[in-house]
């Protein structure tokens, strides 16, 4: 496996990732992925965006979107994983990128949201250092209609880039 930043020709290769990913799921993602403009401006270079890559084929994707305004110094994490290939680190090699690519925009925190019920979702990004800031109640409707919580976790960067570089581990990653 290899992560890397996505490229103008990566698309049709994440047309069939982003296929490959059950309705149930992406109803919980913040963009319209069977609209072609969305995956035409993912593929766009200079955005923070990578894909983790098995030959040709695409098996996750990860960005860090800067926020706005007096949130400019936050990123959203988006991670998304093959369905087949979960459970084996890739999210986890995912979020580690997603700090790098944090420390390369200048950004000072970062923050996931995850619905609140995805426990191993949630367990991968605490054993990365994120930490619970807020539940919110009945915050999103899934492909059902059905209302469910969503917990958002914070990660600190600098503070925990300053902390890994300390004892060598920035090297590794």
């Amino acid at each position: 496996m290899e992560i890397r930043p996505i490229q103008t020709d990566d698309q049709d290769a994440m047309k069939r990732f982003l296929h490959r990913i059950p309705e149930g799921d992406r109803t919980f993602f913040k963009e319209n992925v069977d609209d072609p403009e969305v995956v035409d401006a993912w593929v766009r270079p200079g955005a923070a965006r990578s894909i983790a890559v098995d030959g040709d084929a695409v098996i996750g994707y990860v960005a860090v979107v800067p926020l706005q305004g007096w949130s400019s110094h936050v990123g959203e994490v988006r991670v998304i994983v093959d369905p087949e290939r979960r459970g084996r680190g890739i999210g986890r090699a995912l979020a580690r990128h997603a700090v790098l690519q944090a420390l390369e925009l200048g950004l000072t925190k970062m923050m996931v949201e995850v619905v609140a019920d995805q426990e191993p979702t949630i367990a991968m990004f605490r054993s990365h250092g994120f930490d619970p800031e807020a539940l919110l109640k009945d915050h999103v409707r899934d492909a059902d209609g059905e209302l469910r919580d969503l917990m958002i976790l914070a990660y600190a960067v600098e503070e925990s880039h300053a902390a890994m570089a300390a004892v060598g581990i920035t090297e590794s990653l």
